[in-house]
Formats: structure tokens, sequence, C-alpha cells
């Protein structure tokens, strides 16, 4: 067939020419704001968990595929016009559910089914709309290439479709969550779609008179081994998308769940397609092994670890990042002619679910500790270039040199205050030796460093029971502890969350954030002594609170993940201790807690942590009229805001205000040389309706809460970002 008669009009392919790269940019800007965007939306009605954002990835992913499908299958239509056709009527037809709705026709989350709950809403809120809009990217690229009779390599296209993608995730965290509330996002999103129905009708114009080749011309140049072809595809893609939710959860565990958090990874991700498709890559493939070769190992090293997320959210990114990109890098080497770009893409996809769907959906089933991330970092290692054959002696004796010197530093249990340090240059070390050999050596470094990471795991702790449900893995664990005697206590992800001791005769004194000299101890025992009171305590954890309710007290748990009350019933005494009436309520305590009846506590602490990930929804102004309503116009409200990322007193004193209390705050540090867990370093904002109860408190060691001039947290606006960086206690 001629050029001629492929291109069509000059004029058209003028047009073309400019349409469709701002199409598919426009696209992409679409597609990627809206994920962040209804990831918002959703994410109060399940408390805040980390896992929220995990299972919409997936869903993103599988939407993609759809979409991805639809374009590869669009192609057996020869005539453009009649393509642009169908595509602009899916797309019209796609619009009927917008502008997005989050919470309608589902009502509360099944506490027993959360990920299918979650996976169906995204359905009913945004799937059509995404699934369309993410098949415009090989759609128009499938397009390019036929109106450029070839002479224009469509894979660039690819490039620019990921650079939209970067920008709209970059935009959302520091131009429009912070400027427009959730109802003008939604709103803005809309017009945005709108906007792009127009254009799409365009770049049909453009190409109506273009007919792409028979299908006989595009088979002839297939691959003998065609599924081999596609099976690699497809890893190249499993990995780095099982590393983006890997990585994600990872960090968003132990600092919040939370839009710029979940951007970060997830913009590296689309930096990797960027840089690995263009003409000229910024990074040269044989950079990216060696800086993977380091980071990855490193990664391994610092996971029985945890701390300064300055220190932790950089070296995990770094590791993520190259390894995605040195995938993408393999993956853009091996792309097919443009004229199977789509069953490129589709192959790619499948991967992106595949990868997605086992961290998601499949490792929590499978695993009782999140394995899966320390894994696709092994994986990936296996795809990388095959070495040189066997090693020389020289090499053997480095090789040897760097395992022996990185089990011995990593098995060791305490180098002292630098023993991080000490053990991540070890790593680094160890892997630059692992380079000579490329994937081997180095996968089986990093098998000896996941192993010594279990290892520690263990010795630290002795670890009797370990769950795992769909807010995170729960651990059970015992010490003997000096003037303690044995202690069991409960650990979610890297916080402790309970703890008791075993001997009869003190199984039911609380300890940690609850021991009597707490900020939440003393509020307890404030409010007891007008006699039998009515307690709501957000978050059951171990139960310790229950260990401190007296004849006439009732005391209410408020708690969203079922496995918690078994593993407090089941592995804990504490709510056995009670003297008063003690039930538990299942759900998220922002709409439980609103379902109970006005006025009826006297006092309602709020302890509902993920990990170290704090519910942002629990401590916004709407959240705090909700929690100053449920309490007697006396009721004291107690909220245990200790972090080790995250200054939270000043946003959480200014909701408590806007919200019309009175606040006091109070930390209590662990006395020096105090027994572990007897109890703990605690941080806590107090509020009430009526000043005199706060000025009580006061004369009692509290203090006047800071707000120093920091902006309320709303449903609509929250600034978790501001919170990091001012730094947490």
């Amino acid at each position: 067939m001629a050029a001629a008669s492929v291109e069509g009009r000059p004029g058209r392919a003028r047009a073309a020419a400019l349409l469709i790269p701002g199409a598919v940019f426009f696209s992409a800007v679409l597609v990627f704001l809206v994920q962040p965007l209804v990831g918002r939306l959703l994410l109060p009605s399940l408390g805040g968990a980390p896992g929220v954002w995990n299972t919409s990835l997936v869903f993103f992913q599988a939407a993609l595929l759809v979409g991805y499908a639809y374009a590869h299958a669009l192609q057996r239509i020869r005539r453009l016009d009649l393509q642009a056709a169908v595509h602009l009527a899916l797309l019209l037809a796609a619009a009927v559910v917008l502008p997005l709705r989050a919470g309608e026709g589902l009502g509360a989350p099944s506490e027993s089914a959360p990920t299918a709950w979650l996976l169906l809403q995204l359905a009913l809120i945004v799937g059509a709309p995404f699934a369309v809009l993410s098949a415009t990217a090989p759609l128009l690229q499938a397009w390019w290439a036929v109106r450029f009779g070839g002479r224009r390599d469509p894979y660039p296209l690819y490039a620019a479709s990921n650079l939209g993608s970067l920008a709209a995730l970059l935009a959302y965290p520091l131009v429009l969550e912070p400027a427009l509330t959730l109802e003008a996002q939604r709103l803005a999103w809309t017009a945005g779609y709108g906007l792009f129905v127009l254009a799409a009708a365009a770049v049909g114009l453009s190409v109506r008179d273009a007919r792409t080749p028979a299908r006989a011309e595009v088979a002839a140049g297939s691959a003998r081994n065609a599924w081999r072809q596609r099976a690699w595809w497809a890893l190249l893609g499993a990995i780095p998308s099982s590393l983006l939710l890997g990585v994600t959860a990872h960090i968003s565990t132990d600092v919040a769940s939370a839009p710029f958090l979940w951007v970060g990874p997830l913009a590296l991700y689309l930096l990797t397609f960027v840089i690995a498709f263009q003409s000229r890559p910024w990074l040269p493939p044989g950079l990216v092994l060696i800086a993977q070769a380091v980071a990855a190992p490193a990664t391994l090293a610092a996971l029985p670890f945890s701390g300064d997320w300055r220190l932790f959210l950089p070296l995990h990114l770094a590791a993520f990042f190259f390894t995605a990109l040195m995938c993408h890098q393999r993956l853009a080497a091996d792309r097919p002619p443009s004229e199977r770009l789509t069953e490129f893409y589709l192959a790619l996809s499948v991967g992106g679910v595949l990868g997605g769907a086992f961290n998601a959906l499949l490792a929590p089933v499978i695993f009782d500790q999140v394995w899966e991330y320390p894994l696709a970092l092994i994986a990936a290692v296996l795809a990388r270039p095959v070495g040189r054959g066997r090693p020389s002696w020289t090499e053997g004796a480095v090789l040897a040199w760097g395992a022996l010197a990185a089990a011995a530093v990593l098995l060791v249990p305490d180098l002292g205050p630098d023993a991080l340090w000490a053990k991540l240059a070890i790593a680094s070390s160890a892997s630059a030796a692992f380079i000579l050999r490329d994937r081997a050596p180095l996968a089986a470094l990093m098998l000896l460093l996941t192993a010594a990471a279990a290892v520690r795991a263990a010795t630290d702790h002795n670890f009797i029971r370990t769950e795992r449900s769909f807010f995170g893995v729960y651990r059970v664990a015992y010490n003997t502890v000096p003037e303690l005697g044995p202690v069991r206590f409960l650990m979610h992800g890297t916080t402790l969350h309970g703890a008791q001791q075993t001997r009869e005769a003190d199984r039911c004194r609380p300890l940690t954030y609850y021991a009597a000299p707490t900020p939440l101890g003393q509020a307890l025992s404030f409010v007891q002594r007008r006699g039998p009171v009515a307690v709501g305590v957000v978050g059951l954890g171990a139960g310790s609170m229950a260990a401190v309710t007296r004849p006439g007290d009732r005391l209410t748990f408020y708690e969203i993940d079922p496995l918690v009350e078994t593993l407090a019933r089941e592995s804990f005494g504490f709510l056995a201790c009670a003297r008063g009436t003690v039930s538990t309520v299942i759900g998220d305590a922002r709409l439980t807690v609103a379902e109970a009846p006005a006025g009826g506590l006297d006092l309602l602490i709020v302890d509902a942590f993920s990990s170290d990930a704090v519910p942002t929804h629990l401590m916004t102004v709407e959240a705090m009229q909700g929690w100053l309503r449920a309490l007697k116009p006396d009721g004291l409200l107690v909220l245990h805001i200790s972090n080790r990322n995250l200054e939270l007193e000043a946003p959480v004193a200014a909701a408590a205000v806007a919200a019309g209390g009175v606040t006091a705050a109070r930390f209590f540090r662990q006395p020096r040389g105090a027994p572990p867990m007897a109890a703990s370093s605690t941080h806590a904002v107090a509020a009430a309706r009526d000043p005199r109860v706060i000025d009580a408190l006061r004369r009692e060691g509290w203090r006047e809460a800071r707000i120093d001039g920091v902006r309320p947290w709303t449903d609509d606006r929250t600034d978790v970002l501001g919170a990091l960086l001012r730094g947490g206690r």
C-alpha cells in the first residue's frame, strides 16, 4: 500500500500531527487526576486504611486493561473514521455516571468483605469513564502509525502520555487538593471530561480518511514465539506494578494514608516510562543496573527498622525507581513494530493487573506478613540481564567476602546507635561486589537479607501469633521485661497497640499508653470522680481500658476491624478484667458513633491508628463536631496523637476549636530508667464544650493546646504534608 493512500489528505495529516499528541496528553491528565480524587472520596468509608489505595490501584489497573483490550479489539475495524465514531459514542455513554459521586447505592462497607465493597464502589463511580479514557493512549498511537504510514515512531507518544499522567499526579497534591474542595474537584474533573470529548471528536475528523493495513499485512511480521514474547512483556509489567503497591503500602503504613504519599511512588512509576520510552533516555541502562543493584539490597537491609522518615522514604523510593526503570528499559528495548502496538500495550497491562492483584488480593490471603514487597524486589533482580558465565577466582573471593560480611553484620542483633548505617553500608558494598555477576548472586544476597530481616524480627520479639486483614498485619508477642516480668503485647505494623502482664496479680493493670500516669489514663481517672460513667473508646487494641472499669461504668469500644476484637478476646485478658459493662461496635467510628444517642458519654477517647498511620478523617472539623455531639454537656474528648513523623497537635486543636470546643494538651514522657512498656510516652489533645472542664484539667498538669496559626483540617481539605514537615514526637 502506498504511503499516500495510508496518510490521506496532507491538511488533515497536519491537523492530526497537532491534535493527537495533545489529546494523548490531555487524556492522561484526566486518567491520573481521577485516581487520587476517587481514593480521597472513599478513604473515610474504610477508616483511612492504607489498603484503600492499594485496592483502588488494582481496580484502576484492571480498568486500564479493559481499556487497552478495547483499543486492541477496535483495530479490527480498518476505517479510522468508524473507529473514531465508536470511541466517541462510548465516551458519551460513559458520561452518564458524571459528576463523580461516592457512597451512593451500596450502603456502609461490609466488615467481612471490605475489598469487594470498595471494588464495586469504584466500578459504579468511575469505572466506565476511566476505562474508555485509558484506551486513548494506545488507540491514538495506533492512529498515528496509520496516519503517517510508519514514517513517524508512535512510541514517543507513550512517553508524552506518561508525562501528562505525571503532571496530573504532581498537580493534585500541590495545586488541586490545597486549592479546591472535594466538591469543586469533582465538578472540575467532569468539565475536563467534557472538553476531552470535544477534543476526541476533532481528532476523529483529522483521521477520517485513513485506513489500517490489511490483517494479513500486520500478521506477516509476527514473531514465531509470540506467546513467549507476550509473557515476557507481561512479566516486565507485573514486577514494577507489584513493587508500586508494595512500596506505597510500606511508606503509608507508618506515616499516613494520604494522596501526597500515594502520588509520590506512582509519579516515579510514570517517570520511569517517560525515561524508558524516550528516543534518547536521560539515564543509560548500564547506570540504572548499577544503581538498582546497590539500592535494592540496602532497602532490604533496612526493612527490620523503623524510624526517621527522612532516611527511610528516600531509600525505599530510590530502590523502587531504579528497579522499575530497569524493567521498563528492558521492555522498551523489546517493543515490537507499530503494527503490534496495541498488542504490546495489552500484554503490559495484563502484567500490571497481575502484579497489583498479587499484592492487594492474593498476598493478604497466602502471607501472614508483608513478604510480597521483598519478593518483588528479588523477582526484579532475576529479570536483569544474564551474567557473564562462571566467575573467576578473584571474583569468587570478592563475592564470598560480600556474602559472609553481609550475613555477619545483619545477623548481629545490636551494633550500637550506628547499627542501621553499618548494615546499610555493608549491604551496599556487598551488593557492589555482586554487580560483577549480575542477577544470580545478587538475588542470593537479597534472599539472605530477607532471611536476616525475618531472623531479626523473630529474635527481637517472641511472636506467638500473626494475623493479617485488609487493615494490616497484627502480631501477638511476649517478652520478659525487668520489673514487669513476662509481658504479652500487640503489634500492628511497627506500632505497639497494647501490652499485658501475664502474672495473675498484675494482669489487670493497663500498661503503655493507658497506664495511670499517661494522659489517657489520667483522663479516665478524671471523669471517674463523678461516679459511674459512660465511656467510648475509638480503637480497641488489646482492650486495655476495660480493665479499669468499675461497677456501674459503661464502656463501648468502636473498632473497624473484626480481627482486632478476636485478638483482644483470645490473646489478651483485659476484657475479662472488666467490672463494668463492656461492649464492642464494629464499623468505622465516624459512622457508628453518629448512630449512637447524642449526649450520652462522659468521656470519648479517639485512639485509632493503622500502625503509625493517621486516619485523617477522624481529626477534621466535621469529625470533631460528631465527637462533641456524642458527649454530655460536661463530657470530655481526648485524642491520642503520638506519632513518630507527624506534628498533629496544631491541626487537631484547631479543628476542635472550629467545632466549638475548648482545648488543652499534654505530653507525657516516659521516665528515664523506667521499665519498657510500663508507661509509654504519650501525646494527647483534650477538648470539651464546657470551658470549666478544660480549666479543671489544666489544674492537673495539662496546658493550653498550640494551634500556631495552622488551618483546621476538614473533610474537604487536610494538610498531612505540612504535619510531616513540622515533625512528630
